[in-house]
């Protein structure tokens, strides 16, 4: 089965806390829509750039996507 990682983008000073912040809102959304994966997270990737992200399976991922409006998605390897 394949999967996509869908992501959202936080840049500037506090973009860590962003993006942590962002990610307790999709853990909310999975409990609430019940996804077939509860796979979140963040990544730092520098000091003004962060981001959250949600694995999804990709039959899911239209729907999902049309409701939470990620920056981007790519294909992800669980």
């Amino acid at each position: 089965m394949e999967h996509i990682k869908l992501i959202w983008d936080f840049r500037g000073p506090h973009a860590q806390k962003t993006a942590e912040h962002h990610e307790i809102h999709l853990k909310d959304f999975i409990k609430i829509e019940k996804t077939q994966l509860n796979l979140t997270g963040v990544e730092n990737l520098s000091d003004m750039h962060s981001l959250a992200f949600m694995i999804v399976s990709k039959d899911e991922m239209k729907p999902i996507r049309d409701a939470l409006k990620p920056h981007r998605g790519q294909l992800y390897t669980i």
